[in-house]
């Protein structure tokens, strides 16, 4: 929260208000859809290849671990996704199939509760608990693009020490940090220059705790643009914070105007998501990029070669597999 006295008020808290406020928040307010009339694109509204990957990926897991084809989709954006999962579901398969969305956007839950082939095909939930409750705690969990909407704390290394961002009237500070460091290998790496900025998804793992509890087994999918560190922060000593609108890139103090009106993201750091996931129960079994884990299924559309593109989206993004046991 801000400081009452200095007005400051920390990046996280900024972003969350920016972005998650339930009346002024970029995805409670401002975001009507996704893809070409919306502030970004995803690689479910160019094109159906991932729907194909994924839902090869939750009937293999289904099959294998002779469990109901429970599919929990965190985050539905406009319900392209979940469109393409399942017609890619086998259809003797289809009839068995418990799909469920937990997206916290009114605007894109109504989105996608406006697609008629999702209408009678699909259960939303506002939260992840309620999801698994219905699926008995065992479900595929899967997301696009989930992490980097969660807000980042910001900070950046002097001579001797980490400060953190704060923000007032659009200005930046850099603070000695006020409490204990959040885990993070960008944090220990010990090879940082001086100036050197980072984001840390800490919310994303506060929120993965509230729920792993709930969760029995299962297979967490997470696919995201970022990469392993020190390679997220190679070459961008001003870290990888920005901001979208309209399918502009806005950087450096165009990310800290229009609150509400513009998406605001940061690069994953899939590193800090593996070791995070290990010191909660979850195994980790593959971590690989987008072109890898589409590459079976693209057909010669220029959007599948896009996607798949090595020197663009398909390295870009990487694709993470976790799983638990009972």
């Amino acid at each position: 929260m801000p400081n009452k006295d200095t007005n400051l008020i920390r990046f996280d808290d900024f972003m969350q208000h920016a972005l998650h406020h339930p009346e002024t928040g970029y995805y409670a307010s401002s975001i009507q859809t996704v893809g070409a009339s919306g502030d970004f694109s995803t690689t479910a509204t160019l094109s159906n290849v991932l729907g194909k990957a994924i839902a090869q990926s939750a009937t293999e897991w289904s099959r294998k671990n002779k469990t109901l084809l429970n599919l929990i989709e965190v985050g539905g954006g406009d319900g392209s996704l979940a469109e393409s999962i399942i017609k890619s579901i086998p259809f003797y398969k289809r009839w068995k199939l418990h799909y469920h969305i937990v997206d916290s956007s009114i605007p894109l839950t109504e989105k996608q509760q406006q697609k008629n082939k999702l209408s009678n095909r699909v259960t939303w939930n506002s939260e992840m608990k309620a999801a698994l409750a219905k699926c008995k705690g065992t479900a595929f969990i899967f997301s696009n693009e989930l992490v980097d909407a969660f807000p980042v704390r910001v900070f950046k290394k002097s001579d001797t020490h980490w400060n953190e961002l704060y923000l007032h009237n659009q200005t930046e500070h850099f603070l000695p940090c006020s409490d204990t460091l959040p885990e993070s290998s960008a944090l220990e790496h010990s090879t940082h220059y001086t100036g050197q900025r980072i984001e840390i998804h800490q919310s994303y793992r506060e929120w993965m705790q509230q729920w792993l509890p709930s969760w029995k087994c299962g297979e967490l999918l997470t696919i995201d643009y970022g990469d392993t560190h020190p390679k997220v922060y190679f070459r961008m000593p001003q870290g990888t914070l920005r901001a979208y609108s309209h399918h502009q890139r806005l950087t450096d103090v165009a990310v800290y105007q229009n609150p509400g009106k513009q998406d605001i993201t940061a690069d994953v750091n899939f590193t800090d998501l593996i070791e995070w996931g290990k010191q909660d129960g979850l195994e980790t079994t593959s971590l690989m990029t987008q072109r890898d884990y589409l590459t079976p299924h693209i057909s010669s559309s220029p959007e599948d070669r896009f996607l798949i593109h090595p020197d663009g989206a398909g390295t870009a993004f990487k694709v993470l597999r976790q799983q638990r046991t009972e």
